[in-house]
């Protein structure tokens, strides 16, 4: 999937079906010139109904549908023949979007299975039909109801990727070129800051055919929790994953310096995000001899309290190492 391609994040204007309206209908047949009240029922208005569906990655199927209409339910006809409902309107949508009112910014509710629906806007009730207001002391009646309007709402889907380890880092820390290297995807990569501006996903193949997903997020900068950069839009998409891998490249002035300002962004956007398991990969070591690693060792071991290991993508160096800790850590075992 291209970069372009990704979208994460969409308003729609969303419409439900009205209800039909309620027959005033009096019977009459050749040989019953008056006949009593025999109007039926109208129909539901169909529903705006967002669905679940494991098979998507991305809203970029939604980008430019901006209103969703539900169909209108059906007038009631004689006889008491009910008017068909209105048909229903599905917007299929990857597990892991958050649904919210546009205008209060609340959230309204949330896809997290496949096939899991959520009626977003009701259809109007039809009305009823004028024999269900037949009394003894009103045997004609020449009214009925009329349907119930349906609802109207703004929405925004906001998707917040699902993946099992998010790679977080400073621009240009090297997150595309591991993903590039230990998954079949291409993200863009350059020799410059904020390459990347939307997530990619990547499926590591690792032993015995086992997979586990790693989602490569556009890099944080000072300020990223009060929306500096790409902001929230970037810090939303690692409240998913389970296990947080901090890529900081071995060239950096002050390694643990830049792991602190890292944990300190997430800790202001959201103090939960400290729960998750964390692992730091030193990035760009082919860079190194065994002197300034053994020295660099001796600082970290200081000041780190978190695991960490020693990676080039480019010379392929590490990385199964790397994979077997991912592994161990998202199934609980013994680092």
């Amino acid at each position: 999937m291209t970069e372009g391609n990704f979208v994460d994040y969409v308003k729609i204007h969303v419409t439900s079906g009205n209800g039909g309206k309620g027959s005033a209908h009096l019977h009459r047949e050749k040989y019953i010139a008056k006949g009593g009240p025999d109007g039926g029922d109208g129909g539901y208005g169909g529903h705006v109904i967002i669905k679940g569906n494991k098979n998507l990655w991305t809203l970029f199927h939604l980008k430019f549908k901006r209103h969703i209409k539900a169909g209108h339910g059906e007038h009631g006809g004689k006889q008491r023949s009910t008017g068909a409902d209105g048909e229903n309107q599905y917007i299929e949508v990857p597990l892991g979007t958050v649904i919210r009112d546009t205008e209060t910014q609340k959230p309204l509710d949330e896809i997290t299975e496949d096939g899991q629906e959520i009626i977003i806007a009701e259809g109007g009730k039809g009305g009823l039909g004028n024999w269900h207001f037949k009394s003894s002391t009103n045997q004609t009646p020449r009214y009925a109801q009329p349907g119930i309007p349906g609802e109207e709402k703004d929405i925004t889907l906001e998707l917040k990727v699902l993946a099992d380890v998010g790679l977080v880092g400073f621009p240009n820390a090297g997150k595309s070129t591991l993903l590039s290297v230990i998954t079949a995807a291409k993200p863009k990569i350059a020799d410059y800051e904020f390459t990347t501006l939307k997530p990619n996903l990547g499926i590591v193949k690792y032993r015995d055919y086992k997979t586990f997903v790693v989602a490569d997020i556009p890099g944080i900068i000072e300020g990223a929790a009060e929306g500096r950069g790409i902001g929230h839009r970037f810090l939303r998409h690692i409240e998913r994953n389970s296990t947080l891998l901090f890529l900081i490249p071995a060239d950096a002035p002050d390694i643990p310096k830049q792991y602190e300002i890292l944990v300190d962004e997430l800790r202001r956007y959201n103090p939960e995000m400290l729960d998750k398991d964390r692992l730091i990969a030193i990035s760009k070591s082919d860079m190194l001899d065994e002197e300034l690693k053994s020295e660099l060792k001796e600082e970290l071991d200081n000041a780190f309290d978190v695991p960490y290991l020693f990676i080039s993508s480019v010379a392929q160096q590490g990385l199964q190492e790397l994979k077997d800790k991912l592994w161990k850590m998202l199934n609980r075992e013994p680092v």
